[in-house]
């Protein structure tokens, strides 16, 4: 078969024949597909090309014709059109050398303009003609559109499936289908009770971090899938734990369209795949598998780990309590920007406002002690908790003995695993052949191996059960007693056991955010935002450095001079600047300390005479002898507390006297230069 569109010109150049097909599946078993597009061989020598000059481009077999970008053979057939070395593609069928007009319109204006011929099973076109483009354009647009009825199709049929919950997709360790399409709980019940232990603790604990810390402290492992779809135990970590909390089918729910897949941008066109939330989920089938845990703890437990999130801005959460001082970490807003405040640690605890900072340089918003803001917000806590908080409080301790019990039964189960594994290597050791000592001495290895890991997993069982101590079981009394307890909740928020973290859970039970804002240099305004929507409003105190930096300092000083020039004591000004509202600069009232310090830089005095005189009649002081022996007071301390001068403290002055002679002065004098080693003046020690 010839076309009158082929010329010599044409024959000069090489004859490509483009392969391809969609899918590996595709090229194993559509067989006959494969051997018609080799065939076309033959319909290039029919056109006139000999055997030398047709070439097949079938690198691109087993991949998609939807885009050019993982095709290695269609750039390479592009780059031959561009320099001139191809006189005729012939492919089976359009399809085969582009599903998306991007692709073909370039490919068609490219063999316009070199002059290049495409054929197919119907017949031979020019690019460059506009008959040629009209029909090669229509079958590259309707083959575009099969491509998307054809998706549209088998789209459409698997989530009709989705949505009655029929489609089977891969389960989960723990959940098993049967022959005839039936799901049910693996028949391992340390698999069954290990997952459940999983969501137990997350809601015991409150993050997957404690949850990895408390399986690792047991040296408990988690049942996981392998690459032929058996359970393997797995030592935990966050990717397997959080895998299981937000795995739906664990709640009973056959869910479909939990990912969304886009292409990205950028030249690879890289399909990119991001997790749905879940209001977004495409098909949702409630009771379709065996549960481990409820639909409702489900929903819980997704909330609780995106508030686990520590990134309030964009997530809206508040991150997992830590063991850091402050109690109001993640909680905190700037009453002046309305920003994020984070916590600092350093010369104390401080909340910080440095938002405006980091991203416009500027200066810190605000930066507040954090002691007497937590103590004013705990104080409004104990106000409002009350006896149905206790009450949740004793539930809360039941389930964390409950979660305790479970822990222990995880330990027993493995360990009950771990000792069949050592009689299966040890009976797989009694049965070989002892001559053959290649397999012996491997089953050896893994019987030793069984023992070792079973060993150890025994002493950690028996240390933990031991370092542990059962509390005893409340009586009905004791309980009654315990829930009676409202007034008395402070001092149990003392307790050693009561960590910072649990505080700060507690606390995150009833308040949803706090404001602070500065409203003078020793007072802030504290704006609580309860769970249920009410606001109440408190003040922190803090400390300040000085008197001038108190709002009303300037005022309480010149009150204080007034009132200790009408010959008040300082007590008695102490408590009339108390009750006017005024305080000391690191108390919440005024000092006496405070009104005696100020009057005395004032010099108003009080007539006060010294404890000691400063000079005694016929004696020296140390100070004087001092002076006299042109020496420090510490020089001659240092010798009497060593024994080297010898004297007696007097006991009317309180204090040690040396007599005031020239021999006293000569013999120190003769002990400074080295001359005595040593002076006694016990016998002046009555004056």
């Amino acid at each position: 078969m010839t076309s009158e569109l082929v010329t010599a010109r044409h024959l000069g150049r090489k004859a490509a024949i483009y392969i391809r097909q969609s899918t590996p599946q595709q090229v194993l078993g559509n067989q006959e597909s494969l051997r018609l597009q080799y065939a076309l061989r033959q319909r290039a020598k029919d056109l006139g090309w000999p055997e030398t000059e047709i070439e097949v481009i079938d690198s691109d077999l087993g991949r998609s014709g939807a885009t050019a970008a993982q095709r290695e053979g269609f750039k390479d057939l592009v780059a031959r059109v561009t320099l001139g070395e191809v006189g005729i593609i012939l492919s089976y069928e359009v399809t085969r050398l582009a599903r998306n007009c991007s692709d073909w319109y370039p490919l068609l204006d490219l063999c316009g303009y070199r002059q290049c011929l495409i054929g197919d099973r119907d017949g031979v076109y020019d690019p460059g003609s506009a008959n040629g483009r009209l029909l090669l354009g229509l079958k590259g647009t309707i083959s575009e559109v099969e491509l998307h009825t054809l998706r549209g199709r088998l789209t459409a049929g698997l989530l009709s499936k989705a949505e009655r919950g029929e489609l089977a997709l891969l389960l989960p360790a723990g959940l098993v289908r049967g022959a005839h399409g039936a799901v049910a709980k693996h028949p391992d019940r340390e698999v069954q009770e290990r997952i459940g232990l999983v969501f137990a603790a997350f809601l015991e604990l409150g993050s997957v971090g404690k949850v990895i810390r408390s399986f690792r402290g047991r040296g408990l492992a988690v049942p996981r899938l392998d690459r032929f779809g058996e359970v393997a135990w797995r030592t935990p970590t966050d990717g397997m734990i959080a895998a299981i909390l937000k795995n739906p089918a664990y709640a009973g729910a056959f869910v479909y369209g939990r990912t969304r897949s886009c292409r990205a941008t950028y030249a690879s066109g890289k399909v990119v795949t991001a997790r749905c939330p879940m209001s977004e989920w495409k098909a949702v089938v409630k009771g379709r598998y065996p549960a481990y845990v409820g639909w409702a703890d489900f929903e819980r437990i997704q909330a609780m780990l995106r508030d686990n999130h520590a990134e309030y801005v964009r997530n809206q959460t508040r991150g997992v309590p830590r063991d850091g001082a402050a109690l109001l970490q993640g909680s905190l807003w700037c009453g002046r920007c309305g920003h994020k405040m984070a916590v600092e640690y350093k010369n104390g605890n401080r909340y910080v406002c440095n938002f405006l900072q980091r991203s416009r340089g500027g200066s810190l918003c605000q930066h507040l002690p954090a002691d007497p803001v937590d103590a004013r917000v705990v104080a409004a806590f104990f106000a409002a908790v009350g006896p149905e908080e206790l009450e949740a409080w004793d539930r809360a301790q039941d389930t964390r003995r409950q979660a305790e019990d479970a822990l222990d039964r995880a330990e027993a189960q493995q360990l009950e695993r771990l000792r069949y594994q050592a009689q299966l290597a040890e009976r797989q050791f009694n049965r070989v052949d002892p001559d053959n000592r290649l397999v012996a001495s491997e089953l050896e290895r893994r019987w030793e191996a069984a023992l070792r890991d079973l060993r150890q997993a025994e002493e950690a069982l028996a240390l933990h059960r031991a370092s542990r101590a059962r509390p005893d079981a409340l009586t009905t009394e004791e309980r009654g007693d315990f829930l009676a307890l409202g007034p008395r909740l402070p001092a149990m928020w003392r307790q050693p056991g009561m960590d910072r973290a649990r505080k700060k859970a507690l606390l995150r039970c009833l308040i949803d955010k706090v404001i602070l804002h500065r409203t003078a240099p020793e007072r802030i305004g504290i704006r609580i935002v309860w769970r249920g929507g009410e606001v109440s409003e408190a003040q922190a105190e803090p400390r300040v450095h000085a008197l001038h930096a108190l709002s009303r300092g300037d005022e309480m000083q010149r009150r204080m001079l007034e009132l200790a020039r009408q010959g008040l004591t300082d007590a008695e000004v102490a408590d009339t600047l108390t009750r006017e509202g005024h305080r000391s600069p690191r108390c919440g009232h005024v000092l006496t300390r405070t009104v005696q310090v100020f009057r005395q830089r004032r010099r108003v005095l009080r007539g006060a005479s010294r404890t000691h005189p400063r000079h005694v009649p016929g004696w020296l002081t140390m100070a004087e002898l001092a002076r006299r022996l042109q020496v420090s007071r510490c020089w001659i301390e240092r010798r009497i507390w060593n024994g080297t001068i010898v004297i007696a403290r007097d006991a009317a002055a309180k204090r040690y006297l040396f007599p005031d002679t020239d021999e006293t002065v000569a013999a120190l004098r003769r002990l400074k230069s080295g001359e005595a080693d040593r002076l006694s003046f016990a016998s002046s020690a009555s004056k």
